[in-house]
């Protein structure tokens, strides 16, 4: 459809051309992104983040929805609800649904729990609980009570993070099903990291410029006009280095030096590889995974140990705080779904490719989604069928086969089995006239030469 050039220039619009008058806009302005996770206790300056952050990467990368389920508990169907959308496409004005997952694991991690607060819904959660989500956010838990939670959690009408009650069957609190290995006081993780701060201390001492020298002059001290003077003669050197291009000073003939600043011998390094290995090994982590060359048995060992129980603590929660009993009693539930292809090679995908669609497991286009292509038009690529094998007939709709009584089964028609039989028998004897008729025998024995 063509649109003329005058409705172009009513109906156009500029990002910069058109500008709401400054007082339009509301809330607070910040440099930084403050509904964002911020780490704490020392995390944001450990070498832990990364391994936080490669968990949570990992982790969100699974795609969890809002599904429908048969009795044994097998995928049938995704439910589009403003919960579905929440957790796919977009979560709040501020998340899309993946980078909020990985909000969720990086501030569970940190702080052994998280909250996820709904922030809009169709109806009051406090009411009824026949009510749609169309926004969620993370909240940090700061009290405890018998039937309530205090959260901090951010709102976006007014760019300020807020401290609220909410009860506990509305709020979905996910605690970090690694606790014990992560956030416990004095657990594996909480050791590096104390370890990893010391380590720290000590190399920005020894980076800190300081000379470390002894200087011991030729006169005892023990009066107060000899310490005044050994204070003078210090700083005069003080002066001489600081005020040298070179850094160089000039002392007595007497006077002797010893330089202290000499590597500090400690079994640091040592402690902090011992509780990085316990800890990867607590963890299901290897530093194959880490950098990315961990094989597949790793990457399903590490799935299994370490995402898996992750995402299980999510979803259950989020199934047994948002979706009502009637909803569960209507088979929805809250799942993840792992796609096994994302760690196959190119060279692999062709011989799996050919398993699946053999085995009647996967439809051609479905494996052409999965490589990237578009789908095909043909009829045959929807169907799962080995396409190795000649496609069998169907002898209950083929035409042309003539019936009882000189008609022809038509195209589409359905036949029984016992006219399927007399149809056969039909045939039967039919091939047999020919035959009779091939070989010179019509029922006697007239046409037959006398061989005598």
């Amino acid at each position: 459809m063509e649109v003329s050039f005058g409705s172009r220039l009513k109906h156009a619009w500029n990002a910069f051309c058109n500008k709401d008058p400054t007082g339009g806009y509301s809330g607070y302005g910040y440099s930084y992104r403050p509904d964002g996770p911020r780490l704490t206790r020392g995390n944001e300056r450990s070498i832990v983040t990364s391994v936080y952050n490669r968990i949570a990467l990992d982790a969100a990368a699974v795609d969890i929805k809002h599904v429908r389920v048969d009795e044994n508990g097998h995928f049938l169907s995704t439910i589009e609800s403003g919960l579905n959308n929440c957790l796919s496409v977009e979560a709040n004005i501020d998340q899309t649904g993946r980078y909020f997952i990985q909000d969720i694991i990086m501030s569970m991690i940190d702080d052994g729990a998280v909250a996820i607060i709904p922030i809009d819904t169709t109806f009051d959660p406090k009411i009824t609980g026949a009510y749609d989500i169309h926004s969620m956010r993370t909240g940090k838990i700061l009290e405890w009570r018998p039937k309530h939670v205090k959260v901090r959690v951010y709102n976006e009408s007014t760019g300020l993070k807020e401290e609220i009650v909410m009860p506990k069957n509305i709020v979905g609190i996910v605690e970090n099903p690694l606790y014990s290995v992560i956030n416990e006081p004095n657990s594996t993780m909480k050791r590096l990291i104390r370890t990893l701060n010391l380590l720290d201390v000590i190399d920005e001492q020894s980076g800190s410029g300081k000379l470390d020298l002894i200087l011991q002059l030729p006169y005892t001290i023990k009066t107060e006009s000899r310490r005044k003077i050994a204070d003078d003669r210090t700083k005069d050197i003080e002066r001489q280095l600081a005020g040298s291009k070179y850094g160089v000073a000039y002392t007595d003939g007497t006077e002797r030096i010893t330089q202290l600043n000499r590597p500090l011998e400690n079994n640091l390094m040592t402690q902090i590889e011992y509780l990085t290995n316990l800890l990867y090994s607590q963890l299901g982590i290897t530093q194959t995974i880490l950098d990315g060359t961990a094989d597949d048995k790793t990457m399903l060992n590490y799935y299994n140990r370490t995402i898996e129980p992750i995402l299980s603590t999510i979803t259950d929660e989020m199934t047994r705080k948002f979706l009502t009993k009637t909803a569960r009693s209507q088979s929805q539930s809250i799942a993840f779904f792992r796609d096994p292809f994302k760690l196959v090679p190119v060279s692999d995908i062709a011989n799996m490719a050919d398993k699946f669609t053999r085995n009647e497991i996967m439809t051609s286009n479905e494996i052409r989604q999965i490589v990237g292509m578009k789908p095909s038009d043909a009829p045959e690529a929807n169907k799962l069928r080995n396409k190795n094998l000649n496609a069998p007939m169907d002898y209950g709709t083929q035409s042309g086969v003539p019936v009882e009584g000189g008609g022809e089964i038509q195209n589409g028609s359905e036949i029984t089995s016992e006219q399927a039989m007399e149809i056969f028998n039909e045939l039967l004897n039919n091939l047999e006239g020919d035959i009779n008729s091939i070989i010179g025998k019509d029922g006697d024995d007239k046409d037959v030469p006398d061989e005598r």
